[in-house]
């Protein structure tokens, strides 16, 4: 790695040499100037005053006017807001991922070593320290201005206006999420300033990523309308990826001239090009999935949303296109000037489309659909409960027809089967094999977890306590069998390849979660069998089950962990990939019985039960059709017994497989040794016994053989 200087004040603000003209905006080979930044923000304010005004939004209301600083403040402190937001994940995800931590590379641990900071490590972490700062500032005025923008109340200092603005963070689901996104932004920001270590920042990036975007994705347009999972999760998916990507640039531009050799500039550029790749398709597809569930005919386009979606559209095309241009043109030419000057002359381009793009999107925001999003005043009791309307009865072919798709699980089983896939093309070009058998389980596993998140076991099992024990059997049984067989760890060590910079990319974090203590932990077999059979008293007998019904959230929870829960257990079973402890086959075999005991025990207790589990869910769906509410409990209980103790069988059939197969290899293996040492172990085994033999026949002999004293004396006896 080459040894680079932090740059001096002069460097780093782009100052001219003598004699020019001062260009405070400049572009050159090394990067873009500072003041790039500060017009990438004047363009979001032009951006979001002219949305605002063609929109409407901001006009005077007939009713409740909350005044021209709520109307005008509110969208000017969402958009600082949102940037902040993405700069600080930005930021983040270029510290832990993308630059370098130290000049030189170490063999050290992270808190062992001293050696000094490498400049582009020091200065993203100054960029997230000041966004955190502003993401709480601002999240603190949308808190305040939402407040009164939705009481149609101007803002006052009087006590009834603050008891009431109390009322409004403790009580009010909005206000609940914009003071959970507060505090969020806040520990967030005191974690920046106080941590240092790869993995602590890491750490403080799941809590940025997950606390700052999850209530933004529960609130607004996405908490309405006639699809409420689809257009949370897209939304979600949608805003993760704005973070990623407008973040990343942010944090791009912000290094300019801090990354060193050219080397080091071109690897985190082509970094930053594979996450921004990733992120333009979870933009653009996001978007154009919510803006479908918004806008339900085509002459709603025309409608002041739908402009605004349509702008935001081909901006997000245009900003693609120049990634393209990046990925396949420049980055590999950045060995000349010109190369590199282009380079960042497009990347300020990207700033200010960007710029634009997040403007209009706060202005979106504002803007009312064209599709109505409140209930209607007849609404069937299931569309009460569940947000849909109450499918047909199940039966015959609507088991493969009936499909609603949850959009996170997509994303994932896409995201996930890609990588997959280009990591088995990757490793056979280079000339190793992987069978196809364990990229076919893979795939088929894939499959497996898309139908049970989306297809009848998922909209079912929403009125059906039937239908949802078959998708929890499925979700935390059979997809991980087939998931488990893949080795996708395995897969992945063997094609991503090692950075040499001393930065942390997919592969070390990978071996760094593998040997940690957590995984030590959660992948033992104790705690994985008593975690896959234990976690479903917890469940079923505690609120966690009305919750995962009730919210959005616990059901996504739900999925995710019976799926950890099965994917671990099947692993400490069966598994390919590295764990930190392997269990004798005895015991895994003792596991596998005990757990398929417990199911069966489990099963039983629903089927005779007399209680219904939920009753004011399950037994207030208002079905016509089908089983009573109390029979299909029961029969769910039989499903969990019956259909349960299938895919536990199989992983114990596999376990006694990898059992014969493991002592045959060892037979094998001690007869290729005999064979070089010519029987010596076995040779020296005999010796050993025929040495114990002689020196028992000694033993038995002397006694015999010496006179006693007795019998000396006896002869001694006339």
């Amino acid at each position: 790695m080459d040894t680079v200087s932090a740059p001096s004040a002069k460097q780093s603000s782009q100052q001219p040499a003598a004699g020019e003209p001062l260009r405070p905006a400049a572009i050159t080979a090394e990067g873009i100037g500072k003041l790039w930044l500060l017009a990438a923000a004047a363009v979001v304010v032009l951006a979001l005053v002219a949305a605002l005004i063609y929109s409407g939004a901001a006009a005077t209301r007939q009713l409740s006017d909350p005044g021209a600083l709520t109307r005008w403040g509110l969208p000017a402190a969402k958009a600082v807001h949102n940037l902040a937001l993405a700069a600080v994940i930005g930021s983040l995800v270029f510290a832990v991922a993308i630059v370098p931590k130290r000049l030189h590379r170490s063999r050290k641990s992270d808190q062992q070593d001293d050696s000094p900071e490498h400049p582009a490590f020091t200065r993203v972490l100054a960029l997230a320290a000041g966004a955190a700062i502003a993401w709480t500032l601002a999240a603190v005025a949308v808190l305040v201005l939402s407040f009164s923008d939705i009481s149609g109340l101007p803002l006052s200092g009087d006590a009834g206006y603050t008891s009431a603005l109390v009322g409004y963070m403790t009580d009010i689901a909005t206000g609940q999420a914009w003071l959970a996104i507060t505090i969020v932004a806040a520990i967030v920001a005191t974690l920046i300033f106080g941590v240092r270590s790869l993995t602590a920042l890491a750490f403080t990036l799941v809590l940025a990523t997950v606390g700052g975007l999850l209530p933004m994705a529960l609130t607004g347009h996405s908490a309405g309308g006639d699809d409420h999972y689809g257009a949370v999760n897209s939304i979600g998916l949608h805003l993760l990826g704005v973070c990623l990507w407008v973040g990343g640039l942010i944090a791009l531009a912000f290094l300019s001239g801090t990354l060193g050799s050219k080397d080091i500039a071109k690897q985190v550029l082509k970094r930053y090009s594979a996450l921004a790749l990733i992120s333009f398709f979870l933009v653009f597809f996001s978007g154009l999935i919510n803006a479908g569930i918004r806008i339900t005919s085509l002459d709603q386009i025309a409608s002041e949303y739908g402009a605004l979606v349509v702008f935001k559209t081909l901006a997000t095309l245009l900003l693609g296109a120049i990634g393209f241009m990046h990925r396949q043109w420049i980055v590999p030419q950045l060995g000349t000037k010109s190369a590199a000057r282009v380079l960042w002359q497009l990347i300020a381009v990207e700033l200010l489309i960007m710029a634009a793009i997040s403007g209009v999107a706060v202005a979106l925001a504002r803007t009312a659909p064209p599709t109505p999003e409140e209930l209607p005043p007849d609404a069937s009791p299931a569309r009460i409960l569940t947000g849909y309307e109450l499918p047909p009865e199940l039966a015959g072919s609507a088991w493969i027809t009936t499909w609603r798709w949850d959009w996170l699980w997509v994303a994932f089983t896409l995201i996930v089967g890609i990588a997959y896939l280009i990591g088995v093309v990757r490793i056979r070009r280079r000339g190793d094999s992987w069978p196809i058998a364990r990229a076919a389980s893979w795939i088929v596993g894939l499959l497996a977890l898309t139908y049970v998140t989306s297809g009848a076991p998922a909209v079912y099992g929403m009125v059906l306590f039937s239908a949802h024990m078959l998708d929890h059997m499925a979700l935390t049984m059979v997809v991980p069998l087939f998931l488990v067989l893949g080795a996708p760890v395995t897969l992945a060590l063997k094609a991503l390849p090692p950075r040499q910079d001393g930065s942390r990319g997919p592969r070390e974090w990978i071996l760094w979660l593998v040997h940690s203590t957590y995984s030590k932990i959660i992948t033992h077999p104790l705690f994985a069998a008593a975690n896959f059979a234990g976690s479903i008293i917890i469940f079923y007998y505690s609120p966690a089950f009305g919750f995962a019904l009730r919210e959005h959230v616990g059901h996504e929870l739900m999925n995710v962990h019976f799926l950890l829960t099965g994917y671990l257990f099947v692993l400490s079973m069966i598994g390919q990939d590295p764990v930190p402890y392997r269990a004798p086959f005895p015991l895994r075999l003792v596991l596998l019985f005990a757990t398929m005991a417990f199911h069966a025990f489990f099963g039983v207790a629903l089927t005779s039960s007399t209680s219904l589990l939920q009753a004011s869910w399950f037994g207030s769906m208002g079905r016509d059709w089908g089983l009573s509410a109390m029979d299909d409990q029961r029969l769910g209980g039989a499903i969990m017994w019956g259909v349960g103790e299938i895919p536990t069988l199989c992983v114990a059939i596999g376990v006694a497989l990898m059992w014969s197969r493991t002592d045959a290899r060892e037979t094998k293996r001690k007869d290729r040794a005999a064979d070089r040492n010519k029987d010596a172990e076995l040779a020296a085994y005999n010796d050993m016994f025929a040495r114990l033999a002689q020196r028992d026949e000694q033993v038995t002999r002397t006694p015999s053989q010496a006179p006693t004293d007795s019998s000396r004396n006896q002869g001694d006896t006339p």
